[in-house]
């Protein structure tokens, strides 16, 4: 069995590459951070001006998306995101449920946690508010208790998993009645050649473990959640081509002459919503 479809290889190789990428090893890309570079969370969606006011380190270039832009976050509400890496969503999301309203990050690996939690005493002293937290936790065993949460959002993270219908069965289960899902996500346009979807790089790399979008659809049905939109969006791919991404170039160089990696994947918005 292959490391891609060996599900403990998977979570113990995405745990020591996504571990190095937060020790600055370089991780699995050689010196990018396999989802993206900094430079391009700024082309996918996010306030340069929010970027800027982060506590250092939380922008990891890990993001294909911005879900906070669709989350429509409001005072009060408990947002959990899945994979928060070094807090990027997270540290955006606490003004905007504000005092009152609790921001949770979870992620499975300690180094990334350690990241996290060092920006936090930054995060308090620049916005007065102590609503973030990190916890240590699968995204398929969500550490959190039953219809908690307003918002699950999640950003390049669910491809990751090898068993993503088990996550989104979780993302119904701490979902309140009429809580909402928002998630930036890598999605399958149509199937990858063979040698790419075996590539332990392109799996860090958030590639190899995407599914179609209309895979994602069916799980997310499964699990009970409304399908409210499933919206592709190229301008991802487009960044990582112009930020000289060495995976990207990597992929690009093993596909059929003529294509291009755009053609075969896409980043995926996606919001569903639990029925009331």
């Amino acid at each position: 069995m292959s490391a891609v479809n060996n599900p403990d290889r998977v979570r113990d190789t995405v745990r020591e590459g996504y571990a190095k990428i937060a020790r600055d090893e370089g991780g699995c890309c050689a010196g990018t951070s396999c989802c993206g570079t900094s430079s391009v969370s700024a082309q996918i969606g996010y306030d340069p001006s929010e970027l800027g006011s982060l506590p250092e380190g939380a922008d990891m270039g890990l993001s294909c998306g911005n879900p906070g832009a669709i989350a429509s976050l409001m005072p009060g509400e408990t947002v959990i995101d899945l994979g928060s890496g070094g807090g990027l969503d997270i540290f955006l999301a606490g003004p905007k449920v504000g005092p009152t309203g609790r921001a949770i990050g979870i992620d499975m690996t300690p180094d990334m946690l350690s990241k996290a939690r060092a920006g936090v005493a930054s995060y308090r002293d620049r916005t007065g508010l102590d609503n973030v937290e990190f916890r240590l936790g699968e995204i398929e065993h969500i550490p959190a208790a039953d219809a908690t949460a307003d918002c699950v959002i999640s950003n390049c993270v669910l491809n990751l998993s090898p068993d993503k219908p088990r996550v989104w069965s979780e993302i119904a289960r701490v979902l309140k009645p009429g809580g909402r899902a928002a998630i930036s996500d890598m999605a399958l346009l149509r199937p990858l050649p063979e040698d790419v979807a075996g590539m332990i790089d392109s799996l860090i790399g958030c590639i190899s473990g995407a599914v179609t979008v209309d895979e994602t659809r069916a799980m997310i049905e499964a699990s009970g959640l409304d399908v409210v939109e499933l919206t592709p969006k190229g301008e991802y791919m487009k960044a990582l081509e112009q930020s000289r991404d060495p995976l990207y170039h990597k992929i690009a160089s093993m596909l059929p002459e003529g294509t291009s990696p755009a053609d075969f994947v896409t980043s995926l918005d996606i919001k569903a919503r639990k029925p009331a």
